[in-house]
């Protein structure tokens, strides 16, 4: 996708203060962190939402949580806990239209986000 930033940052024409990265993985510092840690992770295949997800993409997902788990440790916030969302579409509150997992911790976050 050609206007998509995930998809920029993905192709290096957009710098990002880089976490983690495999062949079909990326990891980054968010510009606008809403805790004191806040990592994206992202497909580097483009997926808009986790509602276009389809059957050949579930074996990625999965990946996708064994790194959020990786990082957890590397960062040295796995003991501590941490938060993970995805948000979905536009009333899901999701920004940028390509599937993203937001890590957040360093504090403790509110009891209940419902």
């Amino acid at each position: 996708m050609e206007n998509c930033l995930f998809c920029k940052i993905i192709k290096g024409e957009i710098p990002c203060d880089k976490v983690y990265e495999d062949e079909e993985i990326l990891a980054f510092h968010d510009i606008n962190p809403a805790a004191p840690i806040h990592i994206l992770v992202i497909p580097k295949k483009h997926i808009t939402s986790l509602a276009h997800i389809e059957k050949e993409d579930e074996n990625i997902i999965g990946k996708i949580y064994g790194v959020i788990n990786k990082i957890a440790e590397e960062q040295g916030f796995k003991q501590d806990g941490y938060r993970v969302i995805v948000n979905c579409g536009k009333n899901g509150g999701q920004e940028v239209m390509h599937l993203h997992f937001h890590i957040l911790a360093g504090k403790r976050l509110g009891e209940k986000i419902v």
